[in-house]
């Protein structure tokens, strides 16, 4: 086996690791680890000696090609979902922080908004009530007025109970206290509004959509929670006011990163709305197992060597010698014919090397030629080059006869 070869075989090998470490990931998430183990190594063990059967012989390709097309298909579909999963893990969190980031930037838009309508009345209603504390100081009477606001209604019926039974008239009494109470609660709440809107600005200015989903939701929620939706709702007499539903905690958290459906939703979002994800794990996938086919294919037949190789070893051992020293000794015995070929004497021939001779004819890789001058064979430029290239790379015996032989 010559250095490249080693080198295509060292590839093939080290392909086959990655590929058998990608379908091994992939298993393990529908199989026990062991079975997966098991199961990735006999698929890749598959793959890796058929590619290299395909490229040394000949015999029963349909079968071979049959075994390879369908442990293919298995790797690079359990390959396809673990570089799927893997990428995924890292874009798929980002996307759903991104998610959540625009859906809490919207919840707090309309929250902003019912606020800001909140604060707005809530000042009309305490400059309303201020203007009724003091009318009902210089004149009295100002419970009894009915007012189109329900905000403002409520709280003159409330005076009005709250001094039924007691003599009306101008100055400090009973309704005039009551009034200037509601109306210091009632800018307690403005003020508790107002605060509550800066704070939903400040928070919208301080959010970034690539902080943790928990990180979000608390700072979130430390805002509004803190917001007195019982004041706003009454402040806004129910219009528009009610507390919007916020985002759970489990329903952004990408929970598929490490579930057996990634195999199903991996192949649906490749067939229905591949991204550049989807595309470079599917083909990252085929071209390791496309390249280990490709290069054990192209290395097979050196692997087998060459079938003069073969005859010459097979004729060797008739008569016990080593294949290159045996291949030597019938080199040093061609002489150059009268058209260029490689001439071997019939009389110079020993037992293995007549029968080499003989297997080669059979094979259109010499020529018997019988005339005037005698028997002798002749060698194809094919067969006698395939011979000499047999003894680039020196064995152990062919030095140890040439050291014999010095």
């Amino acid at each position: 086996m010559t250095s490249l070869v080693r080198g295509l075989f060292v590839a093939s090998a080290m392909l086959s690791v990655v590929s058998w470490y990608t379908t091994f990931e992939g298993m393990s998430l529908y199989l026990n680890r062991w079975f997966a183990l098991l199961a990735s190594l006999g698929v890749q063990a598959s793959l890796l000696l058929v590619a290299w059967m395909m490229g040394s012989t000949r015999k029963r390709r349909g079968v071979l090609i049959g075994v390879y097309l369908i442990t293919a298909v298995v790797s690079i579909a359990f390959s396809y979902v673990s570089l799927y999963r893997w990428f995924a893990e890292r874009e798929r969190p980002g996307i759903a922080r991104r998610a959540l980031y625009d859906e809490l930037l919207t919840t707090a838009a309309k929250m902003d908004e019912t606020l800001s309508a909140a604060a707005a009345e809530a000042r009309k209603h305490v400059a309303a009530l201020e203007e009724m504390t003091r009318a009902e100081k210089q004149h009295g009477h100002i419970s009894r007025a009915v007012d189109d606001d329900p905000y403002l209604r409520r709280i003159r019926e409330a005076v009005a109970r709250e001094g039924e039974g007691l003599r009306e008239g101008t100055g400090v009494g009973p309704r005039y206290s009551a009034f200037e109470r509601y109306t210091r609660l009632a800018r307690e709440t403005q003020q508790t509004i107002e605060h509550s809107r800066e704070s939903i600005r400040a928070w919208r200015a301080a959010a970034k959509p690539d902080e943790t989903t928990p990180k979000q939701l608390q700072s979130f929620h430390t805002v509004f929670d803190a917001v007195p939706w019982n004041e706003v709702n009454d402040t806004l007499h129910g219009a528009g006011s009610a507390k919007p539903a916020t985002p759970a905690l489990a329903a952004n958290i990408d929970q598929t990163t490490s579930g057996q459906e990634d195999l199903l939703l991996s192949f649906e979002e490749l067939l229905t709305a591949p991204t550049s994800r989807h595309a470079f794990s599917f083909v990252l996938a085929a071209f390791i197992d496309v390249i280990i086919f490709l290069v054990a294919l192209a290395a097979g037949p050196h692997m087998e060597g060459s079938p003069v190789g073969h005859v010459a070893n097979a004729a060797a051992a008739l008569e016990s010698l080593d294949g290159q020293v045996f291949t030597r000794d019938l080199l040093r015995k061609v002489r150059p014919s009268a058209g260029g070929l490689g001439r071997i004497d019939a009389h110079d021939l020993s037992p293995g090397e007549a029968q080499m001779l003989l297997v080669l004819v059979a094979r259109g890789a010499a020529t018997q030629v019988d005339n005037e001058d005698g028997a002798y064979w002749l060698l194809t430029p094919e067969t006698h080059a395939a011979m000499i290239e047999s003894l680039a790379v020196r064995g152990v015996p062919l030095r140890a006869s040439r050291a014999a032989t010095a």
